[in-house]
């Protein structure tokens, strides 16, 4: 496999990017080598400037879900492109897409748009200490909920790639207030708020972790943790900018059987384009401005490309109703990863939740942070560039979720499982 042109744009970007990349995990340190640069994408391909074809398990990590080039989704696009990039101000699309997001999610009855998840995240811990005018929040290692500073603690996959505790640049008075559950461990939850009675505005969660690989929570934990979090007026704030839409056309909230006081979306909902968004009922909402005393702001907001782009998603998603595929042909993975490891001799696990999926080259059964970090980083590296040799793209870290496209074909599956045990093969030679 030929990456020249990789190599030079790599060598080319490190004059005026930051390690040549715009996102940390994509600079390769975990797995070295040369960083891949995609030119372009087609359906479930996306190809190198060197013309090198892959199978995409990578979908943006996650907004590409219905695949690249839908054509109902490009069309909508194209189509707000050519009334305005952005105007400042508001369209009605932005009221079509809430309208969807309400429908989807029974506990939001307003939602406010803004460019990221990082954005939600932090929109939604101002809001939890307004409403409930306190000031800890607690979030469960291994959680990522953006790189805002009050959040960036024990934060996954990142940090964990990078072998960094934390970042540098965050005060601690920033982060006094962050506390660290254990996931999976309501008991580390319940120690936390007896240590701080009345002082936790909320509980930050993603319901199913991706960023430290995917970890699927125990069902009692969570209905345990909403449980607390009620008797105890402590806001619970789900994280869907991954879960949303994978498992379901909705939340992972509706497989767990549980209601969030806040939810935190993004990826999915913007298709592709930069969108992220917080929502809850209205007693809660109603105290973001214009209408209360929570300021959150953003030119960008809302913006009309992306919103076309969302809501056209969301339609397609609908009515393709893939989930019974997803599930389909995430066990069809599991099993030959786990029949390929057994093969070979290699040590691996697989955890996956709908369209969301992760081996895991560990002997132990991974549930948490501590177990998710006994993975052998060394095997995944060999793992991967197994797979890049053999036409996958997958996430450059063991410690990232693989996104299934709606659109995978028999073929692609077909190669998609050469690939796998290919690759493990490659890892004891």
């Amino acid at each position: 496999m030929h990456l020249e042109k990789s190599k030079e744009l790599f060598d080319r970007g490190q004059h005026h990017l930051v390690g040549a990349v715009n996102s940390p995990v994509r600079a390769f340190n975990s797995v070295g080598g040369n960083p891949l640069f995609i030119e372009r994408a087609e359906g479930t391909k996306i190809y190198d400037v060197d013309g090198n074809e892959y199978i995409d398990l990578v979908g943006s990590y996650g907004p590409i879900i219905l695949g690249h080039g839908n054509k109902e989704v490009k069309d909508a696009v194209k189509a707000a492109v050519d009334k305005g990039f952005t105007f400042g101000a508001s369209t009605e699309n932005e009221i079509v897409l809430s309208e969807m997001v309400a429908e989807v999610f029974p506990s939001i009855d307003k939602v406010r748009f803004v460019n990221s998840g990082t954005e939600a995240v932090l929109s939604a811990i101002r809001l939890a200490r307004a409403f409930t005018k306190r000031n800890k929040i607690v979030k469960f290692a291994g959680c990522y909920h953006g790189h805002s500073d009050s959040l960036l603690v024990a934060a996954g996959s990142g940090l964990v790639t990078l072998g960094l505790p934390g970042s540098q640049g965050v005060p601690e008075a920033a982060v006094k207030d962050t506390l660290v559950a254990l996931y999976n461990d309501i008991e580390s939850v319940k120690q936390l708020i007896h240590q701080f009675p009345n002082e936790i505005a909320a509980i930050f969660i993603e319901p199913v972790a991706g960023n430290m690989g995917v970890i699927v929570p125990q069902q009692e934990f969570m209905q345990e943790l909403r449980k607390i979090t009620k008797e105890n007026g402590i806001l619970l704030v789900v994280d869907e900018v991954m879960t949303g839409f994978r498992k379901k056309f909705g939340g992972a909230q509706d497989h767990f059987n549980i209601v969030a006081d806040i939810t935190c979306l993004g990826k999915v909902i913007g298709g592709g384009m930069p969108v992220g968004a917080y929502g809850a009922r209205n007693e809660i909402m109603n105290m973001v401005s214009p209408l209360g005393p929570v300021y959150q702001a953003g030119t960008l907001s809302g913006n009309p490309i992306a919103m076309a782009c969302g809501i056209a998603t969301m339609k397609e998603l609908k009515r393709l109703n893939p989930y019974d595929k997803f599930e389909k042909e995430a066990k069809e993975i599991e099993t030959c990863i786990i029949e390929a490891g057994k093969e070979f001799g290699v040590d691996v696990q697989v955890n996956r939740f709908g369209a969301m999926i992760n081996p895991f080259f560990t002997s132990e059964e991974v549930v948490d942070f501590k177990s998710a970090q006994t993975s052998n980083t060394a095997h995944f590296a060999k793992f991967f560039w197994g797979m890049v040799e053999n036409g996958m793209y997958i996430p450059p870290s063991q410690f990232e979720a693989w996104f299934l496209p709606a659109t995978l074909s028999e073929t692609d599956m077909i190669k998609i499982k050469e690939a796998i045990r290919n690759s493990i093969k490659l890892i004891l030679n």
